[in-house]
């Protein structure tokens, strides 16, 4: 861990809550005592906690107490309550009110340090998730703002130290990923924000034209110059210049480019004026440019200009715990925009959604919602309103998740595991995500073999499926 991790353990029991503490203490967790529930409640409002561990059972005040008052006082910390046997039934109830977990007694040490690592780990992304809303929360929301997912918020968290400087900044990532919205949040969230974002694809740009279009020209200086322009770089000074695709630039137009970056001023075309010039340059990538420096189709010296800091922003299948928050965003933009009446998605729908590869990655998934929201007639987005090969996918019914063959199957099991373990566990809100009942996903854990080794992160007891 990068720190100590502060966690809370109460209990009324000195004995236990002294082996607790010390098996925490040589997991280099930093350790507070409360010896009852009135303590860790005076504590609540006195520090800020990465865990709290407490007992069900103690007199007077109780561990639901405890549990009730953090989720008043601070909602992000997680609790995780410890009980007897006997007393499953109750803490199962305390995780449907919003405990993190449960453990019980006598406790398994390896147990309780493992459970303590997952909840300050998700304390810290819920944290860092909240910071980067606060930090955005000034400027009008975009796709390139919205996930959950562990990768994304370290993108976000990467956005809001580097937004603050005039650092030039490398951003890598298939296309549709959203490269230019994550450099228009930096713009947006730094002191150049009133000043241009000026974007130029570099690949749309003919060799011919490209020292016209960046440094401008004076009136006269070529066949077709009738008036004095100012270029692109000229147009972003004191604001953020975006090189999108930069990979794609002209080994001449790279030259050009260095010498701009390397003396902080331009020269138009036709005059021998240095116009100075005061850049902050983001520039965006699908390929890697260490491979192109490799095979002799890009400047070293230009990469290191570009890249003092690197976000690689990652493909959509690999975050597909962000595919509802970004479905439903789009489907309240674009309801809005049409004056449409659709306003949510059939689980069907959102499950297809969750199947499909994305190979255009958020910009497909966009198109996709557009489009479903143009052609249908009704109010929630069903399977049959969208593509053929997202209904085709493997996933457009929730039958079709417990029939999976062979290395499809594997995928299916890979892809429920990995939306588990993003809830904490928590199977309510990992059938919401996945978007099918939570009979079903029990029935897909008991064919995968888990429901009794993961019966310790449930959320409800596994026979309440059946009701």
């Amino acid at each position: 861990m990068s720190r100590e991790h502060c966690v809370l353990i109460v209990d009324d029991d000195t004995r236990n809550r002294e082996m607790l503490a010390e098996a925490l203490r040589q997991a280099n967790f930093k350790i507070e005592l409360a010896c009852s529930g009135e303590e860790a409640i005076d504590k609540a409002g006195q520090g800020e906690f990465d865990a709290v561990f407490s007992d069900i059972k103690m007199a007077a005040v109780s561990g639901m107490d405890v549990l009730e008052t953090f989720r008043t006082i601070a909602p992000e910390t997680p609790v995780v309550l410890m009980t007897a046997f006997g007393s499953v039934e109750t803490a199962i109830q305390a995780m449907k009110q919003g405990a993190f977990d449960y453990i019980t007694k006598p406790v398994n040490l390896d147990e309780l340090i493992l459970v303590a690592h997952r909840a300050v780990e998700h304390c810290r992304l819920v944290r860092d998730h909240r910071h980067l809303q606060h930090v955005f929360s000034e400027r009008p929301r975009a796709a390139s703002t919205i996930g959950q997912s562990r990768k994304m918020v370290e993108v976000f968290k990467v956005v809001g130290k580097v937004a603050r400087s005039r650092t030039a900044v490398l951003i890598h990532g298939e296309s549709g990923t959203g490269k230019e919205l994550i450099a228009r949040a930096i713009h947006d969230n730094s002191a150049r924000a009133t000043r241009p974002f000026v974007a130029v694809n570099c690949s749309a740009i003919p060799d011919s034209l490209l020292e016209s279009e960046l440094f401008g020209h004076v009136k006269g200086s070529f066949t077709g110059a009738h008036a004095f322009r100012r270029g692109l770089l000229e147009e972003s000074s004191g604001g953020t210049f975006f090189l999108d695709e930069v990979g794609d630039l002209s080994p001449a137009g790279q030259a050009k480019l260095l010498r701009a970056l390397q003396e902080g001023e331009i020269r138009r075309v036709g005059s021998n004026e240095a116009v100075p010039v005061d850049l902050r340059v983001i520039a965006a990538s699908r390929r890697s440019l260490h491979q192109l420096v490799n095979t002799g189709r890009f400047r070293e010296d230009l990469l290191y200009r570009l890249n003092t800091v690197t976000i690689t922003l990652p493909p959509l299948r690999e975050r597909t715990e962000d595919i509802p928050l970004l479905a439903e965003f789009f489907l309240a933009r674009h309801s809005t925009e049409k004056q449409a009446a659709t306003a949510s998605l059939s689980p069907s729908a959102m499950q297809a959604l969750l199947h499909y590869l994305w190979p255009g990655n958020v910009r497909e998934l966009e198109h996709v919602i557009e489009r479903a929201v143009a052609l249908s007639t009704h109010t929630v987005l069903s399977v049959d309103d969208l593509p053929a090969e997202i209904r085709n996918s493997g996933g457009s019914h929730t039958d079709q998740m417990e029939s999976l063959p062979g290395t499809l199957s594997a995928l299916q099991r890979e892809h429920v595991l990995k939306v588990l373990e993003s809830t904490g566990g928590n199977k309510e809100q990992a059938a919401r995500l996945l978007g099918i009942s939570r009979r079903t996903l029990y029935r897909c854990l008991d064919r995968y073999g888990m429901s009794k080794s993961s019966s310790s992160s449930n959320s409800e007891p596994l026979d309440s499926a059946a009701t």
